[in-house]
């Protein structure tokens, strides 16, 4: 089993998930919760704005793209947006490969996903 952290903080202008390690079969299902309590938080946030910090995940997995996917559709559902921060070619690039891209653009850090309003 891979080795992840997640950590949930509560900032002025957003909530923030930050996913340390690598996202995979083995590890999505500790993810998983987190981005739900993080929907759930980001619900009642004056900003409805979540990030998911993906930038020091060493290994982006078919379990984390479909973690990430079914956080941004709860999201939609909640009234929350969803956007997700990763310049690191190992969750860019399957994210550009699935064409998830299209749904999920990755933003290069937190500063540019909090300003694209």
């Amino acid at each position: 089993m891979a080795l992840i952290d997640v950590s949930l903080d509560l900032r002025d202008a957003a909530v923030l998930v930050s996913v340390v390690g690598e996202v995979d079969s083995g590890s999505v299902g500790t993810l998983q919760p987190e981005l739900d309590a993080a929907i759930e938080a980001a619900g009642g946030h004056p900003a409805k704005l979540l990030i998911v910090e993906l930038s020091r995940v060493a290994y982006f997995g078919s379990a984390g793209l479909n973690a990430v996917l079914e956080c941004y559709e709860k999201g939609l559902a909640a009234g929350v947006s969803v956007r997700v921060v990763a310049a690191n070619p190992e969750v860019v690039r399957p994210i550009e490969i699935t064409k998830l891209d299209t749904i999920i653009r990755p933003y290069p850090n937190v500063a540019d996903a909090v300003r694209d309003e």
